[in-house]
């Protein structure tokens, strides 16, 4: 019996009438006829057909039939079976491995009842490379890939393409018309490797299906392009390429990656976002999917409707002069853009009115240029004179660019016109800057100059080697995503060390490729946030970071190499921070040293700097850098900086860390070191978390609760605290304006108050005690800014403000030992002489002595005697330094004084001591003794805390406390003598008040008799 069916592959269209989407399905209808039936016939029946009754598992469906083909035909004679696919079809894959028909020939198996049947033929090219290990290429080779391949299905042919590197390498192409399952390549691929010793690379194209913008997108628009894949892939990805170059893409600031988008049905899915498309991203674009060793690919080329990234204007000539006669005068604008094959329309306007004439359309190598001319009128205004030219694309999008015209009237302000290492600039007037863009060959950019008043400023140059901005722009798509890739990455650092800077080059086209090559390090910091960069890329990293630190940044402001300055470090560190280790321990160059420690306690030594942490779950990544710390901005007065910094970073570690550096002194003759680290919010040093102190081995041991970079700054004196400076100025303008009140008291009342020998030798000492109280405060205005100061200066405010404080406190002493003994000894009185005699020796001889016999031994011992950066007493340690030539007299002092108070309070206390005195000498005793109390745990508390200031470290909370407590009292210490010295003593006040009534009383009568004379006359 013969039966033959015919296989049609029929579109309909599943639509609801409730609502407006519709559903596109295909399916296989299979006739049957036991007749001869033509093809034909059966087609033009269900052309006659317009909608169909379908029932599923949904219920029932009208169904419009929309199109309909002959997809393959059989004729079945008893047992014998002949099929055939239709012109456009192939046997499908299911066919293939069940059956063994693989080509486009009949197939003689009863193959009616497969699905599906024939698949539309679909031109699917592997390409591949076959990397031999250990031999080279032979026609036995090409043999074993055509006999493997051959078991694709609908294989058409395999060509080997070519053979490189001494044939150890041969490339190949086959073809195949039906999309296959992977699995079923990569079993190929894998039974060649065995066979052939070699390693297989194969793509496919085909495969794969990309979505893609047809039409050009609007420049500065978002594009979107997906790629799908019926099977599950390990991974996929995106390239990009264009005439003669090839990038990948990763995620960044332009680019975004997705392969979330994955269904059921498309179980591989990528798709690329770019966001404000510019004319870099026109090209051909490539997504691939991988599994095994097999990537399967798809391109498309994608369109932009181009407008000029950058657009370069320059005028001709530089500047207009109409200081003379002229009523215009003729300005040539050029416009200089990238080559592109974008069909611009371009204008220039004057002022935006007025049109400039077109002069010519010109190319070079890498350029095109628009010329045009304009006419600048020289009629005074205040209205800038400037151009604009404007590009216009094909969707009407513009982009404009303007330069200014500086133009100089008559009676204005300009530099004259001046020619500078062979570069002309011309006569400009003030406040404007000239642009010149002529560069050496070889380098790209600009120099400009600007005129201040009548005086040029130096020239800034910005002409930078033109293979350094090609890496520049290299690391700006970098940045944005295009060539985003580990060799992208190796190769921009590669070339940033290439681009070394030769010690007998300009310096100021050095510094401007220093400048560009920061940007560079800066612009990699940035990307490096979201791209990983891997270890390879350390050693010219490293190299080329450390170069830029072997030349003087010349030719910039001081201004531009703090910036400069700080956005290497910040760069640098980020880039050492987020660069990714594996096996590397360190590296060093002669400015950098870097080195690493996984331990959980680190003790890492970088350049001499010891840095400690423990407790570290992380990685330490720590580097030192040279001959940067004195580039940098230095917020700290009266503090000079030392050469290392050091930056500490921690990878994979949240925790909380406290983290020892021991710095070297390299400022021996600084007092002491102020740990400080760089905040980079205010680009500023900052000691905030930090704690300094001195070593036994004279090194500075900061210790911080925070990780970034460290730098030891070392004071030539105290550090300048504004708070304490107001308190110290107003207390010491109080405390030397009291006593001079106070010794013109003493000489107005000094015969009424001085009655008794007890009497005279109190206001006798008081008084010596405000005069070395009052000279010693005036030699410490002298010395309130010792770099001031000459060395001799320094030295002789130091030795006086030794004398007259020793002398202070000696007259205390003797006020002291008087009223003791005058408590003691009742009947055997002080005389005059013998207390005036004793007294001198004490005040003045002994003061005398000791400054001097302190003076001599520091001399003779080499030690110093003054401290230049405080013009004060040295402090070295406990017992060591000519402080104590101070601390010990004065402890001694203010002991017997303590002894002093309690024997005169007990002896009062019993009040028989006292008995025989006379009633003028009590007071006088008691008023001793309100001074003697008061005044020796104000001034002796005074200099007992000064001296805990050497000991405690500036860090600590008591410090602050202490630095208070003795600014304030050591600074108003005339006004507390003024205070216990004349107003708290009775007969002074009584006194005092005499003499101003007397004064006032005098004053009354005065004015009474001058009015009774008048109204007698």
């Amino acid at each position: 019996m013969r039966v033959r069916d015919l296989i049609f592959l029929t579109g309909t269209v599943y639509a609801f009438t409730t609502v407006l989407a519709v559903d596109i399905y295909i399916a296989e209808l299979m006739v049957e006829s036991n007749i001869t039936l033509e093809a034909d016939t059966v087609l033009s029946a269900l052309n006659k057909t317009s909608d169909l009754q379908v029932t599923d598992n949904n219920g029932d469906h009208t169904v419009t039939l929309m199109y309909n083909e002959l997809v393959a035909e059989c004729l079945i004679f008893g047992s014998d079976t002949f099929c055939n696919c239709s012109d456009t079809y192939t046997w499908s894959n299911e066919v293939c491995d069940t059956f063994n028909c693989c080509r486009d020939t009949s197939c003689d198996h009863n193959v009616t009842f497969t699905t599906p049947l024939c698949v539309p033929k679909a031109k699917v090219v592997i390409n591949g490379s076959v990397i031999l290990s250990a031999s080279t290429w032979d026609p036995s080779k090409t043999t074993k890939l055509q006999t493997e391949f051959e078991a694709l299905n609908a294989f058409e042919y395999l060509n080997v393409t070519g053979q490189r590197l001494s044939d150890s390498v041969a490339d190949f192409e086959v073809v195949v018309n039906v999309k296959f399952l992977t699995s079923k390549l990569q079993t190929i691929v894998t039974s060649l490797e065995n066979q052939l010793g070699a390693v297989l690379l194969v793509d496919t194209e085909g495969i794969v299906t990309i979505d893609a913008p047809e039409a050009p997108v609007c420049y500065e628009s978002t594009a979107v392009l997906k790629c799908t894949l019926e099977e599950e892939t390990d991974n996929s990805g995106w390239n990009m390429s264009r005439e003669h170059e090839r990038f990948g893409l990763n995620n960044g600031d332009v680019v975004k990656l997705d392969s979330s988008c994955w269904t059921d049905d498309l179980k591989s899915c990528v798709t690329v976002t770019l966001k404000e498309v510019t004319g870099i991203w026109a090209g051909t674009y490539e997504c691939g999917f991988t599994t095994g060793s097999v990537r399967h690919t798809a391109r498309s080329q994608l369109h932009v409707a181009l407008l000029p990234d950058d657009i370069i204007l320059k005028i001709n000539p530089l500047s207009v002069d109409c200081s003379k006669e002229k009523s215009s005068e003729t300005v040539q604008i050029t416009a200089m853009i990238l080559k592109s094959k974008e069909l611009f329309e371009v204008r220039c306007a004057y002022r935006d009115k007025t049109k400039c004439d077109f002069q010519s359309k010109t190319e070079d190598k890498d350029h095109q240029l628009y010329t045009f001319e304009i006419s600048v009128s020289c009629t005074k205004t205040t209205t800038p004179h400037f151009a604009t030219v404007t590009f216009k694309n094909t969707k009407d999008q513009e982009k404009t660019a303007k330069v200014d015209i500086p133009v100089i009237y008559d009676g204005t302000t300009y530099c004259l016109e001046d020619v500078l290492d062979g570069e002309y600039w011309p006569k400009t007037p003030t406040d404007d800057t000239v642009i010149n863009r002529t560069c050496l060959e070889g380098r790209t950019g600009y120099k400009s100059r600007t005129c201040k008043g009548t005086t040029w400023e130096p020239v800034f140059s910005y002409c930078i080697n033109a293979e350094l901005d090609k890496n520049l722009n290299a690391a700006e798509n970098f940045l944005k995503g295009l060539g985003a890739t580990r060799e992208g990455a190796k190769n921009i650092f590669e070339h940033l060390k290439n681009n070394s800077f030769p010690s007998n080059s300009n310096l100021d086209y050095t510094t401007a490729d220093v400048s560009a090559s920061i940007n560079i390090l800066e612009t990699m910091a940035k990307a490096s946030e979201n791209i990983v960069l891997h270890e390879e890329v350390l050693d010219d990293f490293m190299s080329s970071a450390s170069s830029m630190l072997d030349i003087t940044w010349s030719g910039v402001n001081e201004s531009v190499s703090y910036t400069m300055s700080a956005d290497y470090l910040l760069s640098v560190e980020s880039l050492v921070k987020h660069i990714k280790i594996n096996t590397s321990t360190g590296f060093s160059t002669q400015n950098l040293d870097l080195k690493f420690c996984k331990n959980s306690d680190c003790n890492v030594s970088v350049s001499d700097i010891n840095v400690n942490l423990k407790n570290n779950n992380g990685l330490l990544k720590t580097l030192a850098v040279k001959n940067l710390m004195d580039r940098l901005r230095n917020n700290f007065d009266n503090t000079e900086r030392t050469g290392l910094i050091l930056s500490a970073t921690l990878v994979n570690s949240n925790e909380s860390v406290e983290i020892g550096l021991n710095f070297p002194r390299q400022l021996q003759n600084l007092s002491k070191g102020i740990c400080v680290f760089w905040d980079t919010t205010g680009n500023v040093w900052s000691k905030a978390g930090c704690k300094a102190k001195t070593t036994k081995d004279n090194r500075i041991l900061c210790v911080c609760t925070h990780l970034t970079a460290f730098s030891v700054l070392m004071a030539k004196g105290d550090v300048s605290n504004e708070v304490l400076d107001i308190i110290t100025n107003v207390g010491l303008g109080v405390s030397i304006s009291s006593l001079i009140i106070f010794l013109v008291i003493e000489s107005v009342v000094w015969s009424a108050v001085v009655k008794t020998n007890l009497s005279l030798y109190r206001h006798t000492a008081l008084v010596n005690i405000a005069v070395f109280l009052l000279l010693a405060d005036c030699c410490f205005v002298a010395s309130a800014s010792p770099k001031d100061l000459s060395e001799t200066m320094c030295l002789a405010l130091t030795v006086c403000k030794h004398l007259f404080f020793l002398a202070m406190f000696s007259w205390m002493l003797c006020m002291s030992v008087m009223l003791v003994h005058r408590l003691i000894f009742v009947f055997s009185p002080l005389r005059k002489r013998v207390f005036m005699f004793l007294s001198s020796i004490v005040g003045y001889i002994c003061p005398i002595l000791i400054v001097g016999s302190s003076y001599v031994y520091c001399k003779y011992t080499g030690t110093d005697y003054v401290k230049l950066d405080t013009c004060w007493l040295v402090y070295d340690g406990i017992l060591e330094g000519s402080i104590y030539a101070f601390v010990i007299p004065v402890g001694t002092v203010i002991l017997t004084n303590i002894f002093s108070m309690v024997v005169v309070i007990v002896t009062l206390v019993k009040s028989s001591a006292s008995e025989g005195s006379k009633t003028d000498d009590k007071e006088t005793i008691k008023s001793i003794l309100k001074v003697v109390v008061f005044l020796t745990p104000v001034f002796g508390v005074t200099w007992v805390i000064g001296f805990s200031m050497f000991i405690l470290d500036d860090d600590d909370p008591l410090f602050e406390v202490a630095n208070y407590s003795f600014t304030i009292l050591n600074s108003f210490q005339g006004f507390f003598l003024l205070v216990t010295g004349c107003f708290a003593e009775q007969k002074v006040r009584e006194e005092l008040i005499k003499i101003i009534m007397k004064k006032s009383k005098g004053k009354s009568e005065s004015m009474k008799n001058f009015t009774t004379a008048t109204y007698g006359n």
